[in-house]
């Protein structure tokens, strides 16, 4: 299926835009109509994403459900839009979260509800937009959407340092984005120098000639955006400020998709763009990618709030997921990019639970908790459950990720494999410690005897939860089904045209391209 005549993909993206759009004419008081209206939305925008599932067809290594329009044909801008095996289940995972966002914002949030709403379906239609968007301008606009909706969440419904840590995430993200932005201008000017064809259309990128020496320096720019974004070390420190101050929704979908968007980038755009610089680079990220993996794990252990800490975690499994894509190999790359819709499930998991937990005393440090099992049983075993996803137990869906990241570095670098393996041993160390505080012992505090354990909405959110970590532990067939072909493709090609530019140092570009397109026999 190459091409869909049914525009699926428009619909997905434009569906919440129309909802944030009609919550715009309703009256602000009526504030359960707001809620019912969104949680419907969202509720379709979900089932409407499902049949990309099943629809996909797992052999065919192309771009399906393709969109193509003539958008600003003279300047070679087309709306253009595809998923293949990566970008489909990135899908699924947003419109799956967007739902436990709406839900768990229900008592959440108190002010500004409508405003609220909206910004959240906005900030859905940017994603999706995001992941769909096969033209580098198309790509840009809805990358740079994604900023507006996040830095509101965080900056209107966010803590008490809320505008701090708003104003440091819009400035280390725009930063990024910049320089990406300059990146495209060159890259589009170096195609219309070797080609005389004006395209910002990905496709075509990829198969243009990019001298290695100028790939080194687009590489760095499109590469820092999304290091950024991801965050690799040291390009981090926005993000537990981020996640402190975000409202419980907030840091879900910040933890479960947009922190996915930096290692979508470098899958759909820097490596495959500049394949040699890429590989260039593996010593550099993976290096980094360790040093993230050990820095996240280690601070996480100190972190007396439980938001912070699992903000670390994330800077911690992050680097897993960038350790795996630069070992190169299927095992890797796979294993990449199931830690990429762990992250969401376990991680998203854990921040509905620290929320909560802060709904019902207003407190995230560490200190004020402890025996928390005894007055609420039902929390403590989702507690428990989502704890042993994160920390990667066997028949959990953290076990498969981070046991072909690891393999995957062991065969590309025995010492990477190593190093990797530690950040297992420290992650049970904090994430057990974290537990045993918060859960055991004796109820010290008064206020603690009184909690309310989980109401049906919250058993539902977490059940949800659960029930993703358990299918993607014993039964990772499902997913991995649909994204082998893909990730297969995405090696071959990677690889030939790695070779393609290693043979171009050596020899003229007309002699290599006459040897690609008639190979020795």
């Amino acid at each position: 299926m190459g091409s869909s005549c049914f525009p699926i993909l428009s619909l997905l993206i434009y569906v919440p835009l129309l909802g944030a759009v009609t919550l715009l004419f309703v009256r602000r008081e009526h504030e359960a109509y707001i809620k019912g209206f969104t949680l419907v939305l969202s509720l379709i925008e979900f089932a409407l994403s499902i049949p990309l599932y099943f629809y996909f067809n797992e052999k065919t290594v192309g771009m399906q459900f393709v969109e193509r329009r003539a958008w600003f044909p003279e300047w070679g801008i087309t709306y253009f839009l595809g998923i293949d095996g990566i970008s489909l289940l990135l899908i699924l995972l947003t419109t799956f979260l967007t739902v436990l966002c709406v839900l768990c914002s229900w008592r959440a949030i108190e002010k500004r509800v409508k405003e609220y709403y909206i910004t959240f379906l906005f900030l859905e239609t940017a994603m999706v937009g995001t992941l769909c968007s096969l033209d580098l301008v198309l790509f840009y606009i809805f990358w740079e959407l994604m900023l507006i909706p996040m830095y509101l969440l965080i900056g209107v419904w966010g803590g008490p340092k809320r505008v701090y840590a708003a104003i440091k995430f819009f400035l280390f993200t725009m930063a990024g984005s910049v320089l990406m932005l300059l990146a495209i201008f060159a890259l589009y000017f170096q195609f219309y120098k070797a080609t005389g064809t004006y395209t910002f259309d990905v496709l075509q990128l990829y198969n243009g000639h990019i001298p290695v020496s100028t790939q080194y320096w687009l590489f760095a720019a499109f590469a820092l955006s999304f290091a950024i974004k991801v965050p690799m070390f040291p390009v981090h420190t926005w993000l537990p400020d981020a996640h402190t101050e975000a409202p419980t929704a907030g840091s879900v979908i910040l933890a479960g998709v947009l922190l996915k968007m930096g290692t979508y980038g470098f899958l759909r755009f820097a490596i495959p763009l500049f394949p040699a610089a890429a590989h260039a680079a593996i010593p550099i990220i993976s290096i980094l990618a360790l040093v993230g993996i050990i820095y996240g794990a280690i601070v996480s252990m100190m972190q007396p709030d439980l938001k912070r800490l699992i903000a670390f975690s994330s800077v911690s499994h992050l680097g897993y997921v960038m350790l795996g894509m630069f070992a190169f190999n299927m095992q890797g790359m796979e294993g990449s990019i199931y830690q990429m819709l762990n992250h969401g499930v376990s991680t998203g998991g854990l921040f509905l639970i620290v929320g909560m937990l802060y709904e019902r005393r207003h407190t995230r440090m560490i200190a004020d908790f402890g025996g928390l099992a005894t007055p609420m049983p039902i929390l403590a075993i989702f507690f428990m459950i989502v704890t042993l996803s994160s920390v990667a137990l066997p028949g959990t869906n953290g076990f498969v990720g981070e046991f072909l990241i690891l393999l995957g570095a062991f065969r590309a670098n025995m010492l990477y494999g190593i190093l990797g393996t530690t950040g297992v041993v420290l992650g049970a160390v904090y994430m057990f410690w974290m537990f045993q505080r918060v859960m055991f012992g004796e109820v010290k505090k008064e206020e603690n005897r009184k909690l309310v354990d989980l109401g049906k909405r919250e058993v539902l959110i977490l059940c949800s939860v659960v029930f993703f970590i358990v299918l993607m532990g014993v039964y990772p067939k499902m997913f991995f089904k649909k994204m082998d072909t893909s990730v297969e493709g995405f090696l071959k090609f990677v690889k030939e045209r790695n070779a393609y530019y290693m043979a171009s140092e050596v020899m003229p570009v007309k002699v290599v391209l006459e040897t690609v397109k008639k190979p020795a026999e």
